[in-house]
């Protein structure tokens, strides 16, 4: 089964492999990247075999090659416009999320998918990790009753990423609810399965602002040595630009209060700037019976009942990548590609998950409730 790879950066790179080591029959057969010539000059490094053509643009190599799948790993302002070319193919498809950073674009995108419902697995692997399989067959089986409410977190120890590094322009991230939050809306929208209808969000930047000239690298700056951001302190060398300059883009905090069809709600927070153990992810689904709470870090799941003197606990062993996300959807990616109709994580959970962020982007800008539905007239067209 021959892969063409569009956009061949490090994260697009781990789940290639993972699909490679799924099925010996897998190779990637082809890659489109502007920096096509340093991938082949370290291709020895990158386990690409020699027989793998490089191209200078998606159509050349769709035209030229006899895929049977394609995955997308551009950065995330092209996902969209890539995706649009390989969708008409009816190629089984990988894309990264979000699958597209403004609703001009999710439009765009939304008729295309309706017009060639091409096989796609879009890239949210929380919602297949053991944990949150887990919390969902709990759930289903209704021994807490049906879930009335969810507080839902996500406090990122390496936020520093979204603020010393290429993340840190939004025109490319379109935001952190669409770079972080819409991996918790997916699962929170699968474990629910329900379908949200308004959101109010509000986002705040308070701690990575500040008057350092745009563009500064940590390495360039006077207080290198002495600034806990600092890349000789963190020891993160690719994080390497100022966090404090005045070109330093993205919120450092949100929140989101979503209500579903039933009437219920979801509380969703997520923060930027904590460190080290204060890092957590995880959610608590309530119901009258009992209440079911978890954290990816720690792999443990609690079940607390509402009306004995119970409490389960469970303890699972997280895979790598993702806490074992990554490794399902490339299997499911291999399905798609032998010819299975059912995605783990399809272009429609793709699209209603960044719908619901842009919809909190929007509100967070207007400071209005926003219904979760196209609109007539996008807030956010494409620049």
């Amino acid at each position: 089964m021959k892969i063409g790879i569009i956009g061949y950066g490090g994260r697009i790179q781990g789940i290639a492999k993972d699909t490679l080591r799924q099925d010996p029959a897998c190779r990637i057969a082809a890659i489109v990247d502007p920096r096509n010539e340093a991938i082949q000059a370290n291709r020895e490094r990158l386990g690409l075999r020699d027989d793998v053509r490089y191209y200078g643009s998606a159509e050349e190599m769709l035209d030229r090659e006899r895929l049977d799948g394609v995955m997308i790993g551009t950065r995330c302002s092209s996902h969209t416009e890539q995706a649009l070319k390989v969708l008409p193919t009816g190629l089984p498809l990988f894309l990264e999320k979000p699958v597209s950073t403004n609703m001009a674009d999710l439009m765009r995108l939304k008729a295309s998918w309706e017009a060639n419902p091409s096989p796609t697995v879009v890239s949210f692997p929380l919602r297949v990790t053991s944990i949150v399989q887990l919390v969902k067959e709990i759930i289903d089986s209704g021994k807490i009753g049906t879930v009335e409410h969810v507080q839902a977190v996500n406090n990122v120890p390496y936020g520093g990423v979204y603020f010393q590094h290429w993340y840190r322009d939004e025109n490319e991230t379109g935001g952190l609810f669409l770079q972080k939050a819409t991996h918790d809306f997916d699962y929170i929208n699968y474990v629910l399965g329900m379908k949200p209808t308004s959101v109010c969000a509000m986002i705040s930047k308070q701690i990575f602002k500040g008057d350092k000239p745009a563009g500064l690298k940590c390495i360039d700056c006077d207080i290198k040595r002495t600034c806990p951001d600092s890349v000789l302190n963190t020891k993160v060398p690719h994080w390497e630009y100022c966090c404090y300059a005045e070109d330093t883009g993205n919120e450092d905090s949100g929140s989101a209060l979503i209500r579903y069809e039933s009437g219920m709600h979801v509380s969703y927070s997520q923060n930027f700037f904590v460190r080290n153990e204060a890092g957590a992810r995880g959610a608590r689904f309530m119901g009258y019976k009992g209440t079911v709470e978890f954290d990816f870090n720690t792999g443990i799941v609690k079940v607390y009942m509402h009306h004995t003197p119970r409490v389960e606990t469970y303890e699972l062993k997280a895979g790598d990548g993702h806490f074992g996300g990554d490794e399902a959807l490339a299997a499911s990616f291999v399905e798609l590609m032998k010819g299975s109709t059912s995605s783990i994580c399809s272009l429609e959970d793709g699209i209603r998950s960044a719908l619901l962020c842009l919809k909190a982007k929007e509100s967070a800008l207007t400071g209005q409730f926003q219904a979760v539905e196209f609109d007539s007239q996008p807030a956010f067209a494409a620049k």
